[in-house]
């Protein structure tokens, strides 16, 4: 009999914990969809987790599925409104599809919960 915990697949709550601590090694060595791969598992075993949906948004982004990568921003975002630097995440994936518009939107709502110098630059208030 499978244990409840782990699903079918025999992965345990500590085995997600070293999933998404290697995807984060991943995704800073440049192998973003090596991160995709083991967020996966982890999203599925626990679709709530707004942390690893965070960093699978970032490894989407990072290997250029930026369809993906929106749609990853978007739940954050729908979870955590305030997040400024889903905002900027997002505003960025919309900025290399071309859309200025959207992108300048989510620019400025990064900037105006964190006043991080990068995001004021990217908000370009003055325009």
């Amino acid at each position: 009999m499978p244990d409840e915990t782990s699903g079918s697949t025999g992965r345990t709550p500590e085995t997600h914990v070293i999933d998404f601590r290697a995807a984060e090694q991943l995704l800073s060595a440049r192998d973003p969809q090596g991160a995709v791969k083991l967020l996966d598992s982890v999203i599925a075993a626990h679709p709530e987790n707004t942390a690893a949906r965070l960093l699978r948004a970032r490894a989407f982004f990072a290997a250029a599925q930026l369809r993906p990568a929106e749609l990853e921003f978007t739940i954050v975002l729908e979870r955590e409104p305030d997040n400024a630097f889903a905002h900027f995440a997002l505003a960025r994936t919309y900025e290399r599809q071309g859309r200025s518009d959207q992108a300048k939107r989510h620019f400025r709502l990064a900037a105006a919960l964190d006043p991080n110098p990068q995001y004021l630059k990217a908000a370009r208030f003055d325009s």
